[in-house]
Formats: structure tokens, sequence, C-alpha cells
């Protein structure tokens, strides 16, 4: 807690390190502070053997030394056992993402007849409009986003703000929404969440993900999709569309322009396969 971090990384965190405790109480009859370098080392190389991915096992190496290095910091111990391993070496995957025409299919899915449709409708809308991670988007407040000024505040990754635009289509959606299908879905309750359920309470990101993925195939769309899918094609069509790399860091939150620079590489794939496919000696 005391690095800001999200619920979500908090929760990978320790679901690592109970693991990492299992494997090591069932194997070696070691508890976590009593772990040396090669006890940890073989906990690492059993996880490569269960066939994990390089990123995955990184992610359980970095938690093993943030707990670690908490426990220097307490004194609880005097030496760090991953002091001396190193990270597996990863390659930079460009993101997955979708086409425009994809993107345009994939917000023409719901149902807008229905409340829940037009709620989903203005959903997508916002996320593309954005880029905003889901669980950003399920956890906005009505109080945040300003349709007269076409803005919406964002509480993002350690309680930091940015204020990012909607854009016309998604300041309709959402204006639809709020001004018919939300009354409808609370039912004159009161509810914090911009978007709520029928249930009257903000809904989950992995609610809304499954939402996503219904309206996806219901687009055609045969990919498999990530939670970030849809943020991904916000950032991609930007930067394909000539947008400064330093607006999308600002517009997607991200801390440091390496993150962002990504999707440098996203462009520099398109501009080739552009190339090939319409270049005479392509």
């Amino acid at each position: 807690m005391e690095r800001g971090l999200s619920a979500n990384t908090l929760a990978s965190y320790q679901s690592d390190l109970r693991h990492c405790a299992r494997w090591l109480q069932a194997g070696l009859g070691a508890g976590l502070l009593q772990a040396r370098r090669d006890q940890l080392l073989g906990y690492l190389a059993a996880g490569v053997d269960e066939g994990i991915r390089p990123r995955t096992s990184a992610r359980r190496l970095s938690t093993l030394r943030q707990f670690f290095q908490w426990a220097l910091r307490e004194n609880i111990l005097g030496a760090d056992p991953t002091a001396q391993i190193e990270a597996p070496r990863l390659g930079r995957p460009l993101p997955k993402s979708l086409s425009e025409a994809e993107v345009d299919a994939l917000l023409d899915a719901p149902d807008i007849g229905t409340a829940e449709g037009l709620r989903d409708r203005a959903m997508l809308e916002v996320l593309y409009a954005t880029g905003l991670r889901v669980t950003e988007l399920v956890g906005l407040q009505p109080d945040q986003i300003s349709l007269s000024q076409g803005l919406v505040r964002v509480v993002g990754k350690g309680g930091k703000e940015r204020l990012v635009p909607l854009g016309d289509e998604a300041v309709n959606w959402v204006g639809r929404f709020l001004s018919g299908a939300r009354p409808e879905l609370l039912g004159g309750q009161p509810c914090e969440a911009l978007f709520p359920t029928r249930r009257r309470t903000g809904m989950t990101r992995q609610a809304f993900w499954y939402r996503i993925k219904k309206h996806a195939l219901g687009a055609g769309i045969s990919q498999a999709l990530s939670p970030h899918t849809v943020r991904h094609a916000f950032a991609t069509h930007l930067v394909n569309h000539g947008a400064d790399l330093r607006v999308v860091q600002l517009l997607l939150g991200h801390s440091s322009l390496s993150t962002t620079q990504i999707y440098t590489h996203v462009a520099r794939e398109r501009l080739q396969a552009l190339h090939a496919q319409h270049h005479p000696r392509g």
C-alpha cells in the first residue's frame, strides 16, 4: 500500500507470494522468510518446466524481490536472497489491437433498444474515445464527466488524475444514456457508478469484459481479445493518424514515455504492411 498500488496489483502480488510459499513448504519444508537463493531459483525453474511464460516468471521474481526488500527495510532479514538472481529476458510483443473497421463493428454491436445495450454502447464509445483502462471505466462516477466541456477526469494508477477529451460521439452516447437508460436501470434509486447495472451497483471489470467479448462475437470479430484491446486500438489509431507520442502518453496515463513508445513499433508495422501491399516493388 505504501507505493500507492492498485487493488488488482496488490491481489496479484499476494497470489504470487502465496504460490511461492506453498511450493517452498510442500517441497522443502521452508517458509518464505527462510528461503535461500538456490531454493528460489528452484521455484522459478519449476515454473519454467511447467511451461509458464517468461513474463509470468519475471513478474514472480519481481514480486519476491519487493517482498525481500521490504523484509530488509523492516530489519526482518539481513540479506536479500533474490539479489543475485537475473530476471528472464523478455521480448517486446506488440499489443493486440483492432482495425478501425473492427472497432466500428464492435461499437455498433450492442442493442441500443435496451437500457443495457445503450449503456454498453456508451461505455464502448468512452473506452475507444479515451483509451481508459477497464478498471478506470467501470469506476467512473457522474461528477468525473463533463458533457458540456467534453472531458472526463480519470483517477488512474497511484491515484494520479488526468483530464481526457471525450469527443463528440462519446459525448452524444453518454448524454443519451444519462437521459433515459440510466434512470431506467436505477429505478429511482441512488448509485455512485456512472454506468450501473440493474442491481443498482457498479459493474465489475470482469462483468464488463464478458460483455465486450459477447459484443465482439456478435460483431464477427474472431481474434482473441484482451482487457486492453480497445485501449490499444485507441493508442494505435491515434499514432497511425499522426498523433504526437507525448500526447498519447498523457492520454493513456503512462508515467514513462518508454511505455508508450511501443506504439511507434505498431505504426512502423502498419507502414511496412501498407508498403508491401501497395508499392509495385513491395
